[in-house]
């Protein structure tokens, strides 16, 4: 799968995935929250997107299985791409996203699609600059997990955050092979505060390399005869 690095924005795109009951929502919230704190332009989203074909995704978990879900999700994917998440890029904007390709690898797969078929239905997506998985304990995320009860299908099967967990590891695996610039975090004792700072120093990193390239784009676009 090729992805759109020719052409790379003057914005950072921070995605943070993991299993359910990981603690994504409530990190990437705390992450916007003090990114936006320190003046910089900070966009929050999510995957499945809010529009009505993200909705319809998110409530239908238990219609949409297989590879109509997976081009469902990477659809929905692309429609964001196109219309919310670029656009923010092509401002300059950090934006961070709750979910993103890791999750698809991680769910298909759930579902018996193999990953090669997942990168390839998600084909043409922008590589993040920064890829956070959260992980931890299988038995820490199922106790989290009871007590915030399920979102989804693949989050109620009594094995559900060991084989979420497992596949994430894989994810990683996966995605560092093809260059993705993927952090995994353990959050098993780690305060969602504390992994947000973390996160926020991982993402000054990124910024700055996302802006010295760009810069270093326009110089040479200004030297070229």
């Amino acid at each position: 799968m090729t992805t759109l690095d020719t052409a790379r924005l003057p914005g950072t795109l921070i995605t943070v995935d993991g299993p359910g009951g990981v603690g994504k929502s409530t990190t990437v919230a705390r992450v916007v929250e003090l990114l936006t704190a320190t003046g910089a332009t900070v966009h929050g989203t999510t995957q499945p997107s809010r529009t009505p074909l993200g909705e319809l995704i998110r409530h239908g978990t238990d219609i949409y299985r297989g590879l109509a879900l997976a081009h469902l999700c990477a659809g929905d994917r692309h429609h964001q791409l196109a219309d919310e998440i670029l656009p923010a890029l092509a401002d300059g904007a950090i934006v961070v996203s709750d979910r993103y390709v890791p999750a698809s690898l991680v769910l298909q797969g759930l579902d018996g699609l193999d990953a090669d078929t997942v990168w390839t239905i998600n084909h043409g997506v922008y590589r993040p600059d920064l890829a956070v998985i959260l992980n931890a304990d299988p038995q820490v995320i199922a106790r989290r997990l009871h007590h915030r009860g399920a979102h989804s299908r693949f989050e109620r099967a009594d094995d559900s955050s060991t084989r979420e967990s497992l596949g994430y590891h894989h994810a990683v695996d996966y995605l560092t092979e093809r260059g993705w610039p993927v952090v995994t975090i353990d959050t098993t004792t780690a305060h969602p505060d504390r992994t947000a700072e973390h996160i926020i120093d991982l993402v000054r990193s990124a910024h700055a390399r996302t802006t010295n390239a760009t810069d270093r784009t326009a110089q040479e676009n200004l030297t070229c005869p």
